[in-house]
């Protein structure tokens, strides 16, 4: 069978019923979502966290202990946290939209969901990249790179879902090539804070972020997890679209917990 044709083909049979039925459900979920963002803007203050370079201030070789650390911009933590939860409400209407509705639709009815995965390389980069501000990590280059990481991440989990059908026996490649790339960000976070802690003298960043670290990084692999649920076809994820509406309730739950989670850093004095 052609790719293209495979691609095309029809797996997942969706009456019209559920699918009218996720159609409401989508729009309630991005109403949660605007709702919050709302509040986190009119919640905000001007605490902000700033991405900075590092100038040797000689050629390579130079002593650390010489360079400069120069702050490039400022990132106002309430308003960039807002935005994570405006993009998922946007791609929720969208997806309830008269334009995106049957596109979503066609797009379940062949085992995928390419909205999803989209929205997810926007969102989920923008929060993994706010978490390592809020870590300590503020070098521009190290954020350019954390943030590709993810971003290879989320399109190793589009491939995973264009290469296989549901109920068939699943080819796994680009999940597990997934989950390596998404690692590397938790490493280079993880990492970066131990190492700080270790220092002599160093006193290491308050011990709710330890908290936010740890649960963040339990509530982003949920969305893993449900996948790998899907494509092993166990118990309910046996049906595709139960993984879709798993999807979507993660999608509000787990992305406004850490959206507020995040969100706490600007109310702390």
């Amino acid at each position: 069978m052609a790719i293209k044709e495979m691609f095309q083909e029809e797996s997942v049979e969706v009456s019209d019923s559920r699918l009218s039925k996720l159609q409401k459900f989508n729009l309630v979920m991005g109403l949660f979502h605007f709702v919050s963002a709302v509040a986190m803007v009119v919640l905000s203050n001007d605490f902000s966290l700033s991405v900075s370079s590092f100038n040797l201030n000689g050629p390579p070789g130079t002593p650390l202990s010489g360079g400069v650390i120069e702050s490039i911009f400022d990132v106002p933590l309430g308003f960039a946290v807002s935005l994570f939860l405006f993009l998922s409400a946007f791609f929720h209407f969208l997806i309830a939209s008269p334009w995106g509705f049957p596109k979503y639709g066609s797009e379940l009815r062949r085992g995928r969901n390419r909205f999803r995965w989209v929205e997810y390389s926007l969102s989920s980069t923008l929060m993994i990249a706010l978490i390592a501000l809020v870590s300590g990590i503020t070098d521009l280059a190290a954020l350019v790179a954390i943030s590709f990481a993810n971003i290879a991440m989320i399109l190793f989990g589009w491939i995973m879902e264009m290469v296989n059908k549901p109920g068939d026996k699943a080819w796994w490649t680009p999940f597990w090539f997934g989950s390596i790339a998404g690692i590397g960000p938790w490493i280079a976070t993880y990492g970066y804070v131990a190492v700080n802690v270790t220092r002599e003298g160093a006193e290491g960043p308050p011990g709710f972020v330890y908290g936010i670290l740890v649960t963040i990084f339990l509530l982003f692999n949920c969305f893993a997890l449900n996948q790998y649920l899907q494509y092993k076809g166990i118990g309910k994820w046996k049906d595709y679209i139960y993984g879709e509406s798993v999807y979507i309730v993660l999608s509000l739950v787990a992305k406004s917990l850490l959206a507020w989670q995040i969100f706490a850093n600007t109310l702390i004095e």
